[in-house]
């Protein structure tokens, strides 16, 4: 086997995705034009997006990532739009550009036509979560994104099943549809809760954080193969078994959560840039395939499903914005007023992605030639299309509709409160440790402890509190500062011991590591 493609594939699109860093264009954008650029240069491999790799390697690991970032407690209290948008408005966009494409394409049958409208319903979870990400969006707004990103894809796949069934004829129903849904649906999430709980368990009694870790990276792929091989939605499974770890992940050692969360950034950030790199990539591979449909057709064809997406999703999210309100008291009582703004903004946060592109290229031989290469293509030109159209005039319309920003000092002033509580919880736990003569301490260690306690409680205060005219750091930024000069001190003695051979390597790495923990610790205080 070659490995230079991958490793072209993985270096290149995270050195992108490092420069866009630097640059007012949003990473997914720059690799997607990027990848359509490189797609046509001379010597360039050949990277055909494989279904059987996309949908249970990189689908688990990238919504694992996603929903483990995510709230429990705010998904829960945005359960009704969240699944208005997952499923209502996955199959009325399944329906409606189905049966616009049918209209539109001469010779597409309604069932082929329904098959393209159910690839290219579901906005996708990395494209959602990486716009969100960088523009800033208030925060009911990405919980519900994120929340519809995570389990749409379900829904749409189910519906692709049942179009592909009838459009290769195979007997499917819309009763065997619907059935097959429910059971999809039910099924996931059972396995799903059946799943979390030993999981977490696992997670909380393994001693070691390299096992832990492992387990870690094994979870969502298990989440997936399970449900998968029980017919039932392998995303579902990963979602609720991600949303109940993250939501009890402070139960797990900290060197573990340490460790979980650097490898899962990394993870997650080349998995993102590797997958928008590979869409740019697709476009010689689309274009070969096309076949009778070609030249001006083609392109009015790709337009005008392009556009009818778009629509399509502006017709469904204002009514389902706003009605439910309107006709139920309970909706108006319990939940916040929703905004035209924010309708707006969900309305054109609707970026579709590599799962889309993954799906189509998934489609059998069984089907005729023309509409399985036409669905390529009109997949292909959607994604790039709201990738580009959308992704670019997101941030500028958020910024025009003017968001009201956060409340950065009313948060500060939230987490003094809270540090303040624990703070006075932990030195009560304090006094009733030493109490006890079996936690005998000499005094100098015992205020010690007392002075952490009181160091903690007053940093988040300190940020309120006047500047450095010189530096302009408050004086917490002053003390973290100044903590790391002195831990830079040590570590240059400790390596220069080493090298007089006074220390051996060994001793360094574990006094390397005492500091490097000090200095994540600051470091996480910060930031």
């Amino acid at each position: 086997m070659d490995v230079m493609p991958l490793l072209l594939l993985v270096a290149g699109s995270a050195a992108v995705a490092a420069a866009a860093r630097r640059t007012p264009v949003p990473a997914p954008l720059l690799l997607v034009a990027v990848g359509l650029a490189v797609s046509y240069i001379p010597g360039v491999p050949s990277y055909t997006l494989d279904p059987h790799i996309v949908l249970p390697l990189l689908l688990p690991p990238l919504l694992y990532t996603s929903a483990t970032d995510s709230s429990y407690l705010d998904l829960r209290a945005q359960l009704r739009p969240v699944a208005l948008l997952s499923v209502g408005y996955v199959l009325f966009a399944t329906v409606v550009v189905g049966w616009a494409a049918h209209l539109l394409v001469p010779g597409l049958s309604l069932t082929a036509a329904l098959v393209l409208g159910a690839v290219v319903a579901p906005p996708d979870a990395v494209a959602a979560t990486a716009v969100a990400r960088r523009v800033g969006l208030p925060s009911r707004i990405t919980t519900i994104l994120q929340g519809e990103s995570l389990l749409n894809d379900a829904t749409a796949i189910t519906a692709y099943k049942v179009a592909l069934g009838a459009a290769v004829g195979a007997g499917a129903t819309w009763a065997g549809g619907i059935r097959e849904f429910a059971l999809a649906a039910i099924g996931g999430v059972g396995i799903g809760l059946v799943l979390m709980a030993p999981l977490h368990w696992l997670r909380t009694h393994l001693t070691e954080p390299l096992l832990q870790n492992t387990l870690s990276l094994l979870i969502p792929f298990v989440a997936y193969g399970v449900a998968e091989g029980a017919h039932a939605s392998g995303v579902l499974a990963v979602v609720v078994v991600a949303l109940y770890l993250g939501h009890r992940a402070w139960e797990v050692d900290f060197a573990t959560r340490l460790q979980e969360e650097a490898v899962w950034k990394m993870v997650a950030f080349v998995l993102e840039s590797a997958v928008f790199a590979l869409i740019g990539l697709q476009l010689p591979i689309v274009l070969k395939r096309l076949g009778e449909y070609e030249g001006a057709s083609a392109a009015w064809y790709a337009v005008a499903v392009f556009v009818v997406v778009v629509v399509a999703r502006f017709v469904w999210v204002y009514p389902a914005t706003f009605l439910p309100r309107l006709l139920s008291a309970r909706i108006r009582e319990r939940e916040e007023n929703p905004t035209w703004r924010g309708a707006m903004v969900t309305s054109w946060a609707g970026m579709r992605g590599v799962v889309s592109l993954a799906i189509a290229f998934a489609i059998p031989p069984t089907m005729p030639d023309g509409p399985r290469n036409l669905i390529l293509f009109l997949t292909f030109t959607t994604v790039i299309g709201t990738l580009v159209v959308q992704g670019v005039t997101l941030p500028p319309l958020i910024r025009l509709l003017r968001f009201p920003g956060r409340d950065r000092q009313a948060e500060t002033l939230a987490e003094a409160n809270a540090q303040a509580q624990a703070s006075r919880a932990a030195e009560a736990r304090l006094d009733d440790l030493l109490s006890d003569e079996r936690n005998t301490l000499p005094p100098p260690l015992a205020d010690r402890l007392r002075m952490v306690l009181e160091r903690r409680r007053n940093a988040v205060w300190e940020r309120l509190g006047q500047v450095n005219p010189v530096t302009g750091e408050s004086v917490d930024d002053t003390y973290r500062r100044l903590s790391r000069e002195m831990i830079s001190a040590e570590r240059e003695v400790f390596v220069k011991l080493r090298d007089l051979r006074y220390i051996d390597d060994e001793m360094l790495r574990a006094l390397l590591r005492r500091l490097d923990l000090e200095e994540a610790a600051a470091f996480r205080e910060a930031h």
